[in-house]
């Protein structure tokens, strides 16, 4: 070989090695990251934005794989299986649920979950801080915040006593009810529960609240309901009902406020753990994080719309303002 194509050759190598993350200098092979979620409403972007940050870039330099169940939870072990047997080397989970039935399908594939509530309850890890096993990520403290979020719809409307609540089966319903009847309890405020099983029943479970006069509303949360937002939100001004939810989504649409962790920053957060194995440590090993970023979304329109003035200091503590 002359000495111009040994010059070129070193290069091309000196070229690659800076350009590629250091897992990713393997030849052959690019590192596959499946990614799983029950559907739209959940910020993949986000974390696409943060393996970019971070030099990795679909296509070039790492594979993701994405699979949605489209708003049908009960796909979602049917899809985890599929990235187990394109040997994907991670997992991104979206939700607890996808986070379930990914574990499901592997013990050995490394798991990521982006959002997942109570993890050591549900058998997820062992727990935070040595999570043990192959799965890791980030905890979203969804129904910790139910409290939070009657406060600030307590706030909200002045004078409420009777709050609908809408929820439906789900890995921590048992736990969420509990954390909602407290706070209830503790805010002096009357409870009607309503559990809605399917989309369908959304209707009637609107027409119930109606009946019981409930003033006020809040919706738990599930990945039906983040399927099924808009008209949820549409059904929630037709009666007349202010709403709180657990994602700003639902502000987008129309709803009035939302609360709840900063869930595209923690997306963003799951690609660090997603590099951090790549280049080497198990998942295992890797603590799981806490939220330290929190959102309160209001819809000053629909807030209009529903003749509710909402109070100067709440607005005040609102960092997501729909006009």
């Amino acid at each position: 070989m002359s000495l111009r194509a040994l010059e070129l050759a070193a290069f091309a190598s000196f070229t690659l090695a800076v350009c590629l993350p250091a897992s990713a200098q393997q030849p052959g092979k690019l590192p596959h990251i499946g990614y799983l979620s029950p559907g739209a409403g959940y910020p993949f972007d986000s974390f696409r934005e943060g393996l970019r940050d971070l030099g990795y870039v679909d296509g070039t330099n790492i594979v993701i794989e994405r699979r949605s169940a489209e708003g049908d939870p009960d796909r979602l072990r049917e899809l985890a299986v599929e990235l187990v047997e394109l040997h994907v080397d991670i997992i991104v989970t979206a939700t607890t649920a996808a986070t379930q039935a990914a574990q499901h399908a592997t013990a050995t594939i490394p798991i990521v979950f982006a959002l997942a509530d109570n993890p050591t309850r549900l058998g997820l890890v062992t727990s935070l801080a040595k999570p043990g096993g192959n799965i890791t990520g980030l905890t979203g403290l969804m129904v910790e915040l139910t409290g939070k979020r009657l406060e600030l719809l307590k706030e909200a409307v002045p004078g409420v006593r009777r709050v609908g609540v809408l929820f439906s089966a789900y890995p921590f319903s048992t736990a969420a009810m509990k954390e909602t009847n407290e706070a209830g309890t503790r805010l002096g405020l009357q409870l009607d529960i309503i559990e809605v099983g399917q989309p369908s029943e959304l209707g009637p479970a609107f027409a119930q609240l109606s009946k019981r006069k409930a003033q006020a509303l809040l919706v738990l949360p599930h990945p039906d309901f983040v399927a099924h937002r808009t008209q949820l939100v549409q059904l929630a001004a037709k009666h007349r009902l202010p709403a709180i939810y657990h994602l700003k989504e639902f502000v987008e649409v129309g709803g009035l406020m939302s609360y709840s962790p900063n869930v595209a920053h923690m997306s963003r957060r799951a690609a660090n753990y997603v590099d951090k194995i790549l280049k080497g440590a198990k998942p295992g090993e890797l603590a799981v994080e806490q939220p330290t970023e929190f959102e309160f979304a209001v819809n000053l329109k629909s807030a209009k719309e529903l003749r509710l003035v909402l109070p100067e200091a709440l607005l005040l503590r609102a960092n997501n303002v729909v006009r």
